[in-house]
This record gives C-alpha cells, sequence and structure tokens, in this order.
C-alpha cells in the first residue's frame, strides 16, 4: 500500500491515461529501441537520442491526455493559421536540404512546419464539423475541402509527397466520417482517376522513377530501385523465425539504406522473421482497434471524428511503411509509427495518441 500522499500523486499521474494505448504503444517504442540498437550498434550516440525523443513523447501524450476534447478543440484554429502561414513561409525563406525545401532555420534550430499540419489540420476540420453539425450542408464539405487542399498543396510543393499524403489522409478521414455523401466519395475519386495523367506531368523526376521502378526494381538496381531489392532480400532472409538480435546480414553489412529511419521495418524482419513480422502486425492491429473502439464510443461529432481520424491515420502510416518496404507501394519519406528512428514524427504520433487517451478518459468521468 502506498502512502495516502504518494497514492493521490500516482492517481493523478494515471488517472487521463488508457491503459490498452499506454500499453500497446510503450511495447511498440521497446521493440523499436531495440530495433533501432540493431540498425545503429556502431553509433551508440543515436540509441541515447532515440531513448530521449521516446521520453519527450511520452511526455507530450500525457500532458495532452490531461486536457478535455473541448480545450482540445480551442487548438483547432490556431494552429491550422500559424501551421500555414509557417509553410507560406517555408516556401519564401525556407532551408533547402537534398533539393527540397522543407525547413525553417531559427539559428539555433531547424523546425519543419509541415509537421504541425498533421494534427492542425484534422483539428481544424473537427472544429469545423463541430460547430456546424446541426445544419451541414453540401457547401460546408467544399469549405471543409478547401481547407484541407491548401496545406496539402504548400507541402506538396516543397516536394514532400509523403507528407502531403499524410496530411491529405488525416483531413479526408475527418471529412468523411463527417457524413460526407457515397455519391461525392466516388465522385472525386472517378475526378481523380480522370486527373491521374495530368498529375503524371506534374510529378518530379524522382517521383516518377519511383512509380516506374515499384513495377520493375530491376530496371535500375543500383539507382531508383536498389532501395526496394535491398529491403525484399533483407525480408525474405529473415525466414519463419528471423536470424535472431543483432544477427541481420543486410543490416550490419550496411546494405539496407535508411535502415534505422524508413527502412527499420526490413531490419526487423531480417531479424525476427515472420514470426516477429505477425506479433508486431497484431500490436499495431490492437492499437488501431482500440482508437476505433474509443471513436465509436465518443459523445460528440468533434470527439468521434477527431479519435476516428487520428486512428486511421496510424493505420496509413503502418500501411504505407510497411507497403513500400515490402515493394508494394512506391517509396516515400513515410516512418513505422513508434519504430523509426527520429524525434519529430515520433512527438506527432505520441500527441494523436494523447488525444485519444484524452477523448476516452474523459468520457468515463463524464459517465461517473
Amino acid at each position: 500500500m502506498l502512502p495516502p500522499l504518494l497514492h493521490r500523486v500516482w492517481v493523478r499521474l494515471v488517472e487521463h491515461l488508457d491503459g490498452p494505448l499506454l500499453l500497446i504503444t510503450a511495447l511498440i517504442m521497446a521493440t523499436g529501441l531495440a530495433t533501432v540498437y540493431s540498425a545503429t550498434y556502431d553509433a551508440s550516440n543515436r540509441l541515447l537520442a532515440q531513448t530521449v525523443n521516446m521520453a519527450v513523447g511520452f511526455c507530450a501524450m500525457w500532458l495532452v491526455a490531461q486536457l478535455p476534447p473541448q480545450k482540445l478543440m480551442g487548438f483547432g484554429v490556431p494552429l491550422y493559421v500559424l501551421g500555414v502561414i509557417l509553410l507560406i513561409c517555408v516556401f519564401f525563406f525556407g532551408v533547402k536540404v537534398n533539393g527540397a525545401r522543407r525547413w525553417l532555420s531559427l539559428g539555433f534550430t531547424r523546425i519543419q512546419p509541415s509537421e504541425v499540419l498533421k494534427i492542425a489540420v484534422p483539428l481544424m476540420l473537427a472544429w469545423y464539423f463541430h460547430k456546424h453539425e446541426a445544419v451541414l450542408r453540401f457547401r460546408h464539405y467544399l469549405f471543409a475541402c478547401l481547407l484541407l487542399l491548401i496545406p496539402f498543396a504548400l507541402i506538396a510543393k516543397q516536394p514532400d509527397l509523403g507528407t502531403a499524403i499524410l496530411v491529405g489522409a488525416a483531413g479526408f478521414y475527418v471529412i468523411f466520417l463527417a457524413g460526407l455523401p457515397w455519391q461525392v466519395i466516388i465522385g472525386l475519386f472517378a475526378t481523380a482517376a480522370a486527373a491521374a495523367p495530368f498529375v503524371w506531368t506534374m510529378l518530379h523526376d524522382y517521383q516518377r522513377k519511383r512509380i516506374l521502378t515499384l513495377i520493375d526494381p530491376t530496371s535500375d538496381p543500383l539507382g531508383a530501385g536498389y532501395h526496394i531489392i535491398q529491403s525484399t532480400i533483407a525480408i525474405g532472409s529473415g525466414g519463419t523465425f528471423g536470424k535472431g538480435w543483432l544477427e541481420g546480414t543486410q543490416t550490419h553489412l550496411e546494405f539496407i539504406p535508411e535502415r534505422h529511419t524508413d527502412f527499420i521495418f526490413a531490419v526487423f524482419s531480417e531479424e525476427r522473421g515472420l514470426l516477429g513480422n505477425s506479433i508486431l502486425v497484431l500490436l499495431y492491429f490492437l492499437l488501431v482497434a482500440r482508437g476505433l473502439m474509443i471513436a465509436a464510443n465518443a459523445s460528440t461529432l468533434f470527439a468521434r471524428v477527431m479519435a476516428g481520424s487520428v486512428t486511421l491515420s496510424l493505420f496509413t502510416y503502418v500501411f504505407v511503411n510497411m507497403g513500400m518496404v515490402s515493394g508494394i507501394l512506391p517509396v516515400v519519406g513515410v516512418p513505422l509509427p513508434f519504430m523509426s528512428y527520429g524525434g519529430t514524427a515520433l512527438v506527432t504520433l505520441s500527441i494523436g495518441i494523447g488525444i485519444l487517451m484524452s477523448i476516452q478518459t474523459h468520457r468515463m468521468l463524464v459517465r461517473k
């Protein structure tokens, strides 16, 4: 038994945390940390940096979980406006790295404003639909599409197709869950299909090459096809049970590119095999299932569409990353949630989990 004071502190710390979400996220993070260590065993500073990233992620998750959904809703408009202004600043004053203008320099550090929009766009759209819930008409959905198109276009222009897809998906999920008619959805897909040839001409050369390489990676085995070829070799060589932790030859002989970031799933697959992959997919499935359960039980339109968007966005991260590493989707810069090395995406995802916890725990408190 804890002393009364410590007991009260403990209760205060955990009262807005959802046990299943916390446990599943912690298990995936622990798996990710072990895999990052294997992928960067010759650079131990990255293990320490990722541990710090995870600690910051947990703090962000806890802080967001303390806020009731009504307060979260209030951040929608200012975050969206700030994010769009920062994206415009990137367009004019951004730092160019590897041919892409995605960063703003603050002197002592650089920031990537597009990450803000991954949370700001669904928050803004969820607030908008909640505000007009009683009088939703077709024009509201059109205006919501415009609100989504502005940051999507600015991010795609950088160019950063991976982040643009994630922001676009997060916003679309909100619009869809808010009751977008099926006729409109079918019309949008038909329009997108008709516009595909025009979009193809607007893609950068490296983006078109990635799509063509997907069809036949061996057409450029040492160039655009190298990533897919080496990652699929690693996945296949893992077999049923894997080669064992720290025993991956594709990893430690440095054949896998970006092995600690976007292609960490190839490292994990080589070392853990089909069995390890099945367990990891099961953990992601449980995380998504818990998120959808929270969305289904939400008491307001804002909470329902926001929880649904966060959860389906998480699914999109997993599907796109595993798809590109396995060679069934083009290579885009999308990390594997809570596994890939890096702080910005991890904190963004942790904030998303915090939003789910806020929606679930504050609903339970109201019921009590």
